[in-house]
C-alpha cells in the first residue's frame, strides 16, 4: 500500500467517524431518533440555551450536524461540509464553555473537537475514497472552501452574539426580579 493510499484511507476513516457521530447527532435533533428530543425537544432545549427563534436554531442545529455529517461520511462538497460542521459546533461551544474545557464537567471539549475534525477536514480535502474525487473535484475548488468558510463564521458569530445577547437580558431581568422590582417588563 503506498502512502498516498494510507494518507487517503486515514481520510475516509476520519470523515466516516466524525461525519457518523455527527449524522446521530443531527438525527437525535431533528427526529428523536437514538433516544433524542426530536424537534419539539430540541426548540425547548434552544429556547431555554437562549437561542432565539428557538425553532428555526433547532432545526438549523440539527441540519448542520446531520446534513454536514452526511457530507463528510461521503466526502462531497468537503470543504462547505467542514465549514457547516464548524459553525454548527462554534455554536455548541458557546453553549458549554461556561463550564470550562473537559466535557466531564459539560465543558467544550467534545463539540470544540467535532467543529475542528471538520475544520481540519474541509481544509484538507476528502482524498481519493470520497465523492468529491469521482465528480473531479467540481464542488471541492478552493473558491468554495472560502466562500464556505467565511459564511460559516459570519453566521456562527451572529448566532453566539445574539445568544449571549438573549442570556445577559435574561440575567438582568433575574437581577431586577431578585431585587424585588416587578414589572420589568413580563408578563
Amino acid at each position: 500500500m503506498t502512502c498516498l493510499n494510507r494518507k487517503d484511507l486515514g481520510l475516509l476513516a476520519l470523515r466516516t467517524a466524525v461525519g457518523g457521530v455527527l449524522v446521530a447527532h443531527g438525527t437525535q435533533k431533528l427526529f428523536g431518533w437514538f433516544g433524542g428530543g426530536g424537534l419539539e425537544g430540541t426548540t425547548q432545549g434552544m429556547e431555554h440555551m437562549g437561542f432565539h427563534p428557538a425553532r428555526q436554531s433547532a432545526i438549523a442545529a440539527g441540519l448542520g450536524e446531520a446534513g454536514g455529517g452526511a457530507m463528510l461520511m461521503a466526502g462531497l462538497a468537503t470543504p462547505a461540509a467542514g465549514s457547516i460542521v464548524a459553525g454548527t459546533m462554534a455554536g455548541a461551544v458557546a453553549v458549554h464553555a461556561p463550564a470550562g474545557f473537559f466535557s466531564t464537567a459539560g465543558g467544550f471539549e467534545y463539540p470544540a473537537l467535532l467543529g475542528a475534525a471538520g475544520l481540519s477536514l474541509g481544509l484538507s480535502g476528502a482524498g481519493r475514497y470520497s465523492l468529491d474525487h469521482a465528480l473531479g473535484h467540481r464542488v471541492d475548488r478552493p473558491w468554495i472552501g472560502l466562500l464556505a468558510f467565511t459564511a460559516s463564521a459570519v453566521s456562527a458569530y451572529s448566532v453566539v452574539a445574539r445568544r449571549r445577547h438573549v442570556v445577559r437580558l435574561r440575567e438582568e431581568r433575574a437581577a431586577m426580579d431578585a431585587t424585588g422590582e416587578e414589572g420589568a417588563g413580563l408578563s
